[in-house]
């Protein structure tokens, strides 16, 4: 019995890899990751390492750093930067750079809704100011770009036109009415390349974070043929005759979206803590158990009833008499001479020093009849007022 159950297992384990071998088909499929390392911050990283295989020395970084970083007269520089973060000392410095055969390249700022006006009248960047250019509020939208072999194409329609006051450019795209897209300026023994956009030179073109680790392969940027043309044609005049410098700023993801996306996992949890402690901190409707009885009356309260009680009951003497007794108590702590004296002279002792009748006071010191209320009121007030005065 066992070799047979042997045999039964052996055999339903041949028919299983047999089913799943005529069942399994390899199949090969292609993802394409988003870049890491320096392509992830530099998006000139792919014209760095193209320049560098054509045997052109480049010289990538993030901020210009012209003291560090001395411009030779054939070198290259193109500003991938905003130009408006350049300071009007170091527009001086590239401009005398290029009259000596330096080649800048350089492009306009992206238009943003808050500025008040465009056109020659309108706040100029340093560096364009000196070039006598000024900005075009709105694009008309892109412009055709035609490869000899490749389909049909368009470039900068998201960049921001220009145009000249009194200037002539050496080359130019576009028109003075819709504004240009790309101009070259004769300075001196160099030139100025004016774009209105770079995006045809970065690594890629910008797609939605959500599609960056799809089976899509990545294109834009120089990838596309017709963008590689037209980057060798910009970078035609000091092409293989000295260093390329590509300034790009790092494109950083903001820290607060990547603490909510990669981050989860330490503050979902604190915030759930922060709302336990809340909730247990947090003032309640009502107690939750009944408040103890308190009591009924104060000490107050107990004295008065107390007083009220003797005066009731023709007990008011000794009212006054508790009364008297603590004036001359404070008497005796306050002036002893007064205190110790009797009669007449401590009568004027006592009215020498409280500034009152001698005749009032003899009255206080003396005991109202005990149906006389008004007299004990009227001296229980005034011995109070002699204390009071000591």
């Amino acid at each position: 019995m066992v070799g047979v159950a042997v045999l039964v297992v052996a055999l339903v384990l041949v028919l299983l890899v047999a089913w799943f071998r005529h069942t399994f088909h390899r199949v090969e499929k292609t993802l394409y990751l988003p870049p890491t390392g320096e392509a992830a911050y530099n998006p000139l990283y792919a014209l760095a390492k193209t320049l560098e295989a054509d045997g052109v020395k480049v010289n990538a970084r993030q901020r210009l750093l012209l003291d560090d970083n001395a411009l030779a007269p054939t070198d290259t520089l193109l500003l991938f930067n905003d130009p408006r973060t350049l300071s009007p000392p170091d527009a001086e410095r590239l401009l005398d750079w290029v009259e000596g055969g330096g080649h800048l390249l350089v492009r306009t700022p992206l238009y943003s809704p808050g500025e008040d006006e465009a056109g020659p009248d309108a706040p100029r960047v340093p560096l364009l100011d000196r070039l006598s250019v000024w900005l075009v509020e709105e694009s008309p939208g892109c412009v055709d770009f035609q490869v000899e072999g490749e389909d049909h194409h368009v470039e900068f329609c998201t960049g921001r036109r220009f145009a000249f006051e009194g200037e002539i450019p050496e080359l130019a795209w576009g028109d003075l009415q819709a504004g240009y897209v790309y101009a070259r300026l004769a300075r001196g023994r160099g030139h100025v390349d004016l774009l209105a956009d770079f995006d045809f030179m970065t690594n890629t073109a910008s797609r939605p974070l959500a599609r960056q680790a799809m089976d899509v392969p990545p294109d834009g940027g120089l990838r596309d043929g017709p963008h590689r043309a037209l980057a060798r044609q910009v970078l035609a005049p000091n092409y293989g005759l000295g260093t390329v410098h590509l300034v790009y700023a790092a494109q950083m993801p903001s820290l607060w979206r990547t603490v909510l996306l990669r981050g989860w996992m330490v503050w979902a949890p604190l915030l759930l803590a922060l709302a336990a402690w809340l909730w247990m901190r947090m003032q309640r409707f009502g107690p939750p158990v009944p408040a103890p009885a308190a009591e009924r009356r104060s000490l107050l309260e107990h004295v008065r009833a107390s007083g009220e009680h003797l005066y009731r009951y023709g007990r008011g003497v000794m009212l006054y008499a508790a009364v008297r007794q603590a004036f001359l108590a404070r008497l005796r702590r306050r002036d002893a001479v007064a205190a110790a004296l009797s009669g007449e002279p401590q009568v004027a002792a006592i009215a020498e020093r409280t500034g009152l009748p001698a005749d009032r006071i003899r009255t206080a010191l003396h005991a109202p009849a005990s149906h006389d209320r008004q007299a004990f009121r009227d001296r229980i007030a005034l011995l109070i007022h002699l204390r009071n005065r000591l």
